[in-house]
């Protein structure tokens, strides 16, 4: 994204019992019996973890919210491109020198540059919270990423790369939720073949890939047990099975790391402009999960092949 106060480096967070047989002498196995237990006990209370984020959907609290969590988590999807935008119209100078003088790109090129990519930010993230020509929104909004990864010359940090692919993995999950799926086709008869949805299904799972590539740096700098979850909720979410469960996990996750370290409204100039960039495009990737949440992984999911077998 932008430049950020001369910091270019954007870095960025009791089992089973023993299972014995009927011989008197014999206990249990030394190779499988306690171990099989523990994994189905594992895989037991997964299951009623997961019957739990399911049937929270039927609660009348959450049917009154449901119809507003989309537009909620597309505002976080492009929250980030708003901050960006704002931030190049409201520290032009600093941009412009920057660029400028320590790019040594020309002058007028520098400014057309800068209040071209501001505008088209600001109106793309507003088409796309409206549903409104979110095609060219979408493209609009990724290539912003990365032309101003080439002009700042920012893809060098592998955690940038990462972060901003996991931002364009967002962009397409919302872009896929405004996707709206044929019924029928000629003489008022059902498709058989719905190419929509299966476009969709395919948006979904670019996206779900893409935003995995965010938690590959988060998670191998956190806690072994943030570690643990982290990996088992990624590898979910990635090939679509428990998806919505696997979206709370990680939304939790990594709302929890954003308030209590990339908190920069209680740090001075320098340390705030970069932890905000990294709050709000964590934000964005929160918003993804929360539309997927909502919405679940699309045809290209286990989920969905569980439903078909």
């Amino acid at each position: 994204m932008s430049y950020r106060g001369g910091n270019n480096n954007f870095g960025g967070a009791p089992m089973g019992t023993p299972q014995y047989n009927s011989y008197p002498n014999q206990g249990p196995s030394k190779f499988g019996g306690n171990s099989k237990s523990a994994l189905t006990q594992i895989k037991d209370n997964f299951e009623k973890l997961n019957d739990k984020v399911e049937n929270l959907t039927d609660h009348p609290l959450m049917k009154k919210v449901q119809p507003y969590i989309p537009s909620i988590a597309r505002f976080f999807i492009v929250a980030t491109f708003y901050e960006d935008s704002i931030r190049i119209l409201t520290q032009w100078s600093d941009q412009v020198f920057y660029l400028y003088e320590w790019k040594r790109y020309p002058y007028y090129f520098v400014i057309f540059f800068l209040f071209s990519v501001s505008i088209v930010m600001f109106v793309s993230a507003t088409l796309l919270i409206l549903r409104k020509q979110t095609i060219y929104a979408t493209g609009a909004l990724c290539s912003c990423i990365i032309l101003q990864g080439l002009i700042y010359g920012l893809f060098a940090g592998s955690s940038f790369v990462l972060r901003n692919f996991s931002v364009i993995g967002g962009l397409l999950i919302a872009f896929s939720d405004s996707i709206v799926q044929n019924k029928t086709t000629f003489g008022m008869l059902p498709e058989l073949h719905d190419k929509s949805r299966q476009f969709k299904g395919y948006l979904l799972l670019a996206g779900r890939i893409l935003i995995v590539l965010m938690f590959i740096g988060f998670t191998f700098s956190k806690s072994w047990f943030t570690v643990i979850i982290t990996l088992i909720g990624t590898v979910c979410f990635a090939v679509g099975y428990k998806t919505k469960l696997a979206s709370l996990m990680l939304g939790l996750i990594l709302t929890f790391y954003n308030i209590t370290v990339n908190n920069y409204w209680l740090h001075n100039q320098t340390k705030r402009d970069f932890l905000k960039y990294e709050f709000y495009q964590n934000l964005s990737i929160i918003g993804a999960l929360l539309l997927i949440t909502n919405t679940g992984a699309g045809e290209m999911s286990i989920d969905n092949k569980k439903k078909v077998y």
